[in-house]
This record gives C-alpha cells, structure tokens and sequence, in this order.
C-alpha cells in the first residue's frame, strides 16, 4: 500500500509544479490571447499583462498601446515562437534564418544589448513582462538616437525592424512589403489606443 501512495504523492507534486510553473508573474504562455483585435479583452485574459507592460511604460515613456501593437506583429502573442528553419540544398535543415525569438522576436545581439544595458541579466524573452520592457525600453533607445516620437508606431516599428542604424539609412523606403506592415501596425496600436482609454 506504500507504494501506491507515494506515486499519488508524487503525481500530485508534479501537477502543483505544473499549475505553479504556468501562473508565475508575468510569465509564458502556450497559448495566444483569444481576441488579439481587442486590448481590453487581451489584459482581461491576462491581467499580468496589463501590468507589465504599464510598467514599461511609466520606465520607459513607452505607450502600452504602441509597445502591444508591436509585440502582437512579432510574435502574435506567442512565447517561444521563431522565424522559420533555413535549409541546405532545400533538404537538410540548418538553424532557423534568425535568431529572433519570443514575445518581442528580440535577436540575440540586441537581447544581450538590453541585458547588459539595464542590468536585467536575468531576463527572459518567453516572459512577457521581460519582452514588454524590452520593447519600451528599444522605442526609448529610437526616440533618442533617432528622434522617433513614442507614439509614432509607424516609424518605432520601422526602428525596431531595420535597427537604429538602418532606420537612419532609409533602408525601409526600399522594402514596400514593410511598409505595408508598419501600416498595420500604426492601425493596431491606434485600435489599441481607443480601446484601452475605455478598458475597465
């Protein structure tokens, strides 16, 4: 009779673990939010959320509604997701043609960067409340090296896209594919915008 009991014992442990591991503050999802259209609807569902990123955006002057808008054309709202594998010869994979990954797709360069440049060493880019300071903290580093107004989504998506560097360039006129996308961005987060001056 031992036995049996210690396998309940441990079975219930691993279900704790579980449950535990999935609840933790501002953490990682398997899952995206439901309906990605509706912010109000997005920090129902995940409330941590919500608080992350305002305090992203009270450190960083980083507008929530600009910093969601980016991170759900990243990531869709999903923790651990990549761009897609490259192959040798069309057959054999070879890694993944970036190593962007995460909530805010941050690669790994500019990760470092951020960690090095807060001292948050221990961030995650599976953790939203990680990535959420993240992105404020990359629109920051545009508004001041590139003069890019916090609320101006278009041209923070493009600087967080193209890198400081290559937004100065103009190596977004180029690439109308991407101006199509900065588009919906800059539509998104002034949805975001008009939603969230009315979330409860």
């Amino acid at each position: 009779m031992i036995l049996p009991i210690k396998r309940r014992a441990a079975a219930l442990l691993a279900i704790f673990l579980a449950v535990g591991s999935c609840s933790s503050g501002g953490g990682s999802y398997s899952e995206a939010p439901r309906n990605q259209r509706d912010l109000c609807a997005i920090f129902a569902e995940r409330p941590e959320w919500r608080d992350a990123a305002i305090a992203s955006a009270r450190k960083w002057g980083a507008p929530v509604p600009v910093q969601m808008a980016i991170i759900w054309r990243e990531s869709s709202f999903r923790s651990s997701v990549r761009p897609p594998k490259k192959y040798i010869i069309g057959i054999i994979p070879d890694g993944h043609i970036s190593s962007a990954y995460g909530y805010a797709q941050a690669i790994d360069g500019t990760w470092n960067w951020y960690r090095e440049d807060t001292g948050n060493r221990r961030a995650d880019r599976t953790n939203f409340a990680d990535a959420a300071d993240f992105v404020g903290w990359y629109m920051a580093k545009s508004y001041r090296q590139n003069e890019i107004g916090m609320n101006d989504a278009y041209n923070q998506y493009l600087a967080y896209h193209e890198g400081h560097a290559g937004h100065r360039r103009g190596s977004h006129r180029k690439k109308a594919w991407l101006l199509r996308v900065a588009d919906k961005v800059r539509d998104r987060a002034d949805d975001y915008a008009a939603q969230f001056r009315g979330c409860r």
